[in-house]
Order: C-alpha cells, then sequence, then structure tokens
C-alpha cells in the first residue's frame, strides 16, 4: 500500500489549524483579554509556520511569521485585542489559506493585510509607566543578571515521523542567550538494528540567560508530552547592594558578575534509564487515528454486504433442523449486529463541528450589512453521519444568510418596532424520533404572505383565484428562480440559494417546513435521517408484496378493530389511549388486489410531532435493513425512501414515514375543513 502524501497531509492539518485559528479569533473579540485565547492562537500560528517551512511552503512561512511577531504583541500585553485586529487577523488567515491551497499561484494582498496589522499593533493604547517622582521612596528593584543554565532534552520516539527536526530546535535555544551544545550518543544502537526514524541522540545545552524557563517552554510547546526535558538552573550571580538614590538622579550603574567557569559535565546516564523516554513516547502517542472518508465509505459497503448475507443465513437457518447451524446463524448476526454499530458510529459526527463554521458567516454578514447580530448555537453534541454533514453545509449557509439579509431589519427599524437594536439569529439540533431535527430560527419581520403570493402569480407558479394553505405557500420559497428581493444584491436576489436547499434536502430523504410570525420571526426546520447507510427495520406484509418501516420510527403496534375495518368509511381514526390518530390503509394506498387479511394489523409510527396508524396484512418481524436508493425513474414516487435487498435474494420498498406522517396529517386537517363546513 502506497504512503499518504505528506503535503497533502500536512494540507489537512492546516485546515484544521485554520478553523481553530478561526473559532479562536472570533472567541477573541468577544472575549478580547482571555489569556487562554490569545495563547491558543499563537500556538496555531506557531505549528502552521514551523509546519508550512518543512514542507516547502515558504510563501506560508514567511507571511505566517509575520503574523506571529505582529500578533506576539497581543500576547504579550502590549497591544489590545480589538475588533479592528480581529478582522484584520481574520483577513491573515484567508490569505494563508489561499498560500496553502494554490502553492502555484501568485496570491496577492499579503502585504496590505501586514501593513494593516503593523499599523494596528503599533499604536500602544496601554497607560505609560508612573513617573519617578510617585515612586520615589521605594528602593530600586534588583537587576537581573544572566545565570548558567542546563538544558538535556531527548526527542519522542515519533518526533522524526511527525516531521520535528531537532537542528530547529537547537537553533531557537541559540536565540535565547549564547550557549553551547553537546550531543549524547550513549543511546545510538548498531546499525544492524538502527530505525533512521527513531532519535537516537539526545541534546545537552550550557545556555547564559536572565531567566529562560518560559522561553524554552515555547521552544518545546507542542513535544512536551513524549519527551525528557530537564531545565537547572548551575550558577547565579547575585547583584551587587545598591544604596537607595536621591530623587531625579539616575542609579549608579551596576557592574555585570564575571561569568564563572562551567561546571563539570555529569556523566553520561545508563544506557537503560537513557531508553525510558523512547518508552514513554510511545505510551503517550496520540490515540486517534486519521482514515480517508473513501475508506468509510468503502467499510461500510462491506458491512452492507455482510449484513445481507447474514440475513440470508438467518432465513436458511430458520427452515433447517440443524441446531449447529441455528447456532452459527445467531453468533453471526450477533457478531454482525456489533460490526455494524460500530461502524456507524465511526462515521458519526458530532453536528457543532459544521455549526462553527457559521460564526465567521455571521461575523462578515453584520459587517457587511451593517447589522448587530448575536449569533445562538444549541445541540452541538447532536451526531449525525458525516456524509450528511458535509451535504448539509450549503443548505444551511444559505438559511443563515437568508435570516440575515431578509429576516432581520436593520438596527432603526427594529427600535421603532420596539425590539432591541441586536437582532438573533439560532440554530440548534435536536433529536426527533428516528430523525435529528436542525432548526434555523431568526427575530425579524417574518415572512409576507401577500408578497410571496405576489411574486408566485406573477412567476405562473400560482393561478390568482387558486385557494392554498399558508403552509403551501411559503414553500413557493423553494421553487427554482423564486425571489422576493427588490434588487439583486451580492447576497441575495437571484433566486437560487431556497432551490438548492430543497434540492439538497430532498436528496438527503429529509423535508424543511417554513413557520413564521408577522413582526416576529421565522423559523425554518430541517428534519433528516440519523444516517443513510444501514438501520433497523421492521418487516411487514401488504398483501404479497413486503415492505421495510424504519424502526426507529415505530411506536407501538396495534390490531385494527373489527368495528374500525366496517365503519370507518371517511373516518379513518384511531382512539389510542384517549388520542385520535389517523390510519392509512396501505393496501388502497397502494392498489394491492389482494384480498385484505381478516386480522390486519395498524403500526403506529411519527415523525416529529405527527402521528400516523399504517395498516398491514403481517407483520413478519424485524430486520437490519441496507439502504438502496431508487434509480431516477423512481426517485419521484414519494411513499418510498429507498430499498433493501432481503435475505431471500428479493427487494423490499422501504417506506418513508415522514411522507406518509405529513399524508396522514393533511387527510386530518382536510377532515377537520370539510366537519367546519357541514357544521355551518
Amino acid at each position: 500500500m502506497s504512503r499518504p502524501d505528506p503535503v497533502d497531509t500536512f494540507r489537512q492539518e492546516a485546515r484544521e489549524l485554520l478553523e481553530q485559528l478561526e473559532q479562536g479569533l472570533l472567541d477573541l473579540e468577544q472575549r478580547p483579554g482571555d489569556s487562554d485565547l490569545i495563547n491558543s492562537t499563537f500556538r496555531a500560528l506557531h505549528t502552521i509556520k514551523g509546519s508550512g517551512a518543512m514542507f516547502g511552503f515558504t510563501a506560508v512561512a514567511s507571511f505566517v511569521h509575520e503574523f506571529e511577531t505582529a500578533f506576539d504583541r497581543v500576547r504579550k500585553g502590549e497591544t489590545a485585542a480589538t475588533p479592528e485586529l480581529v478582522a484584520i487577523a481574520l483577513d491573515a488567515k484567508d490569505h494563508i489559506h489561499k498560500l496553502i491551497e494554490q502553492p502555484d499561484v501568485q496570491i496577492a494582498g499579503g502585504e496590505e493585510i501586514l501593513n494593516a496589522l503593523r499599523r494596528i499593533v503599533a499604536t500602544d493604547s496601554f497607560p505609560e509607566a508612573p513617573l519617578q517622582e510617585e515612586v520615589h521612596t521605594a528602593a530600586p528593584a534588583p537587576v537581573a543578571v544572566a545565570s548558567q543554565w542546563r538544558v538535556r532534552f531527548r526527542l519522542p520516539s515519533d518526533a522524526l515521523v511527525y516531521g520535528t527536526n531537532p537542528l530547529l530546535l537547537l537553533e531557537e535555544l541559540a536565540t535565547i542567550g549564547p550557549c553551547e551544545i553537546r550531543a549524547l550518543t550513549d543511546t545510538i544502537p548498531t546499525l544492524d538494528v538502527i530505525d533512521p526514524e527513531v532519535p537516537y541522540v539526545g541534546w545537552d545545552v550550557l545556555l547564559t540567560a536572565e531567566d529562560p524557563r518560559s522561553a524554552i517552554d515555547d521552544v518545546f510547546l507542542f513535544l512536551r508530552d513524549g519527551m525528557d526535558l530537564s531545565v537547572e538552573q548551575l550558577v547565579s550571580a547575585a547583584p551587587p547592594a545598591v544604596e537607595a538614590a536621591p530623587v531625579m538622579e539616575a542609579p549608579a550603574p551596576v557592574a555585570r558578575a564575571e561569568t564563572p567557569k562551567p561546571a563539570p559535565r555529569p556523566a553520561p546516564a545508563p544506557k537503560a534509564e537513557a531508553e525510558a523516554p523512547a518508552a514513554t513516547g510511545k505510551s503517550n502517542a496520540s490515540s486517534s487515528l486519521r482514515v480517508a472518508a473513501e475508506r468509510l465509505d468503502e467499510l461500510m459497503d462491506r458491512v452492507g454486504e455482510l449484513v445481507i448475507a447474514q440475513a440470508r443465513l438467518t432465513q436458511i437457518a430458520t427452515s433447517s433442523s440443524d441446531g449447529n447451524l441455528k447456532t452459527i446463524a445467531e453468533e453471526l448476526e450477533r457478531l454482525s449486529s456489533g460490526l455494524r454499530d460500530t461502524t456507524m458510529g465511526i462515521r458519526m459526527v458530532p453536528i457543532g463541528s459544521l455549526f462553527g463554521r457559521f460564526r465567521r458567516l455571521i461575523h462578515d454578514l453584520s459587517h457587511d450589512l451593517g447589522k448587530e447580530i448575536e449569533f445562538i448555537t444549541t445541540g452541538e453534541e447532536t451526531e449525525l453521519d458525516k456524509t450528511m454533514i458535509d451535504r448539509l453545509a450549503d443548505p444551511l449557509v444559505h438559511l443563515i444568510r437568508n435570516a440575515v439579509d431578509h429576516g432581520l431589519e436593520d438596527g432603526e427599524a427594529r427600535v421603532a418596532a420596539g425590539k432591541p437594536a441586536l437582532g438573533t439569529v439560532r440554530l440548534s439540533a435536536v433529536y426527533a424520533g428516528a430523525e435529528v431535527a436542525i432548526s434555523v430560527s431568526d427575530d425579524g419581520a417574518g415572512l409576507n404572505a401577500e408578497r410571496i403570493r405576489a411574486k408566485a402569480e406573477e412567476a405562473g407558479l400560482l393561478a390568482p383565484d387558486a385557494k392554498i394553505s399558508e403552509q403551501d405557500l411559503f414553500q413557493m420559497i423553494f421553487a427554482p428562480g423564486f425571489s422576493t428581493a427588490k434588487e439583486v444584491t451580492s447576497l441575495s436576489g437571484r433566486g437560487v440559494g431556497m432551490d438548492v436547499v430543497k434540492r439538497t434536502i430532498d436528496g438527503l430523504r429529509g423535508s424543511i417546513d417554513l413557520s413564521t410570525v408577522p413582526g416576529k420571526g421565522t423559523k425554518a426546520i430541517l428534519r433528516l435521517p440519523l444516517t443513510l447507510a444501514i438501520i433497523d427495520g421492521m418487516l411487514v406484509r401488504i398483501g404479497n408484496g413486503r415492505y421495510t418501516i424504519p424502526l426507529s420510527a415505530v411506536e407501538e403496534c396495534v390490531e385494527l378493530p373489527e368495528s374500525a375495518d366496517l365503519n370507518s368509511r371517511g373516518r379513518n381514526f384511531l382512539d389510542i389511549r384517549g388520542s385520535l390518530v389517523p390510519f392509512l390503509r396501505l393496501r388502497e394506498l397502494f392498489n394491492s388486489p389482494i384480498p385484505a387479511d381478516p386480522h390486519q394489523k395498524v403500526v403506529i409510527v411519527s415523525s416529529g410531532e405527527g402521528r400516523v396508524g399504517l395498516v398491514v396484512d403481517q407483520i413478519i418481524g424485524n430486520n437490519q435493513t441496507v439502504i438502496k436508493q431508487l434509480s431516477k425513474l423512481h426517485s419521484g414516487i414519494k411513499s418510498f425512501s429507498g430499498a433493501t435487498i432481503l435475505g431471500d435474494g428479493t427487494v423490499a420498498l422501504i417506506l418513508d414515514t415522514a411522507h406518509l406522517v405529513g399524508f396522514g396529517q393533511a387527510y386530518e386537517d382536510r377532515l377537520k375543513v370539510d366537519q367546519v363546513g357541514r357544521a355551518a
């Protein structure tokens, strides 16, 4: 197997560091005095600079070095982290991203960004030090005197594998102060057993400086967990006593003490002790592993094929009298179920990794539109399949842009309407049965139903005299080319964004609902399945056909009462513990010619807050369902979300419970309207 390209690995790690840098800068704008944020931001810059130089990205290393130098003043408390500084730093982050992704292209604008950074950090907005007269009674502080320090270190065993260059570390130590460097070669093995990727050489450095410990910590910032490092002070020259000087008189000059000769070096440590750091480095190695997404997809395909084969074996074992075969089938079913759950867990990613990307979007939109916006996220720990998270990025971008551009009013309009000038956009995720509900809401002006209807009639999407519910009217927003914007801007007005949202959500077997309160705001709710690969299903029979219902959507199963079967024409409702639940006769919906079984069953399923009963002839049992997408020819059939292969090789369609629940709720709403009409 070919080894991964180091440059691609650097790019992947750089993207993560840049994302960390962006989030840190956005947090820093809210908490400018947070030293932990400042240090983590500086560490991200330092890592990008070192890795960029190592892999030949000289332009990246040069630019980040200037960026790091400017930001170092913030770290030292010499410059405040103002919103202006954060805005320029975000531009610098974008420039670094371009330099990494397009190393062979001349990227303009870098010098202007660095000049802007220099101008900001050159302005010292901090108060000056107190005048000498205010502290004339205090004795002058003792003058720090250079001392001699011994720094001994051995790198982790995997340091060279991850690109650490010991010579660069030694050069950084040399910048702290004058030093003498000696290599520790006592642990180098013979050539027949030597591993070129293991750093056997240790280093003994005699360093002359005042107190270099914090600077040494910075040098070994990213290696401390796995390395052996000792720092000890050898000789310190005490400063001479200084008498109190008269007011306004300059202090007497202090003579620097002569540096004594170095103390004798201790004997090298025994070989057994020297090898300990290498073993420690291995034990502290990272427990995570970077794997290409394509390999996870291939693994999921293999697990799917295994599940199908296991279902076939189970069916054969059921009809066999061989006890050993049944035992093996049961064991294989247990193992395949565990393997499926493990594989699914590997692919599940917290949705917070997606939510964090939109903070920058809100930050930029707030500056571009001149609107004050508070961005609130909840439910970041909710998990979704990685494939779905990747495909959700574009729809959520369009929904958030629409909420900010069309939904939120400007500050003056909000104050005039009795609202705070600060608008709010909320992004949340929550589990809803077999689905995840992701909502984007704002506290803006809300949707204008009259304007939407006028635009729909103007575009020929709706007849002037057509009667349509408000919910169906709002769905017109997702039609291709539909837009209520009065003019085309860089943000909206061309009518393509919401069309992208609808097509993407449909492709993920999800649904989208819109609700609004005039003057209060709008909410868009995306309902999506947890995964697109393998689910637990309930196998049912309708006529001669077999169908699968996602088990996570099933609430309960009841028998269809004989009275409901005989007297329910026009009133398809069941009384489930005092709650009326509409039910659908799937044999009528699917036009099954086979007569109904005498004792039909009702499977109660839910989606969101709605419930509906599905009348079937027989409940066969539960099975693991590998979802196969329908062909383009059948993709328009809304009652089915996919298909699966059963153990005997036949195909069973997977019912789209969200669509059927919506169908049942629409039936219930029509019945209520008819009852009101008859009463009138």
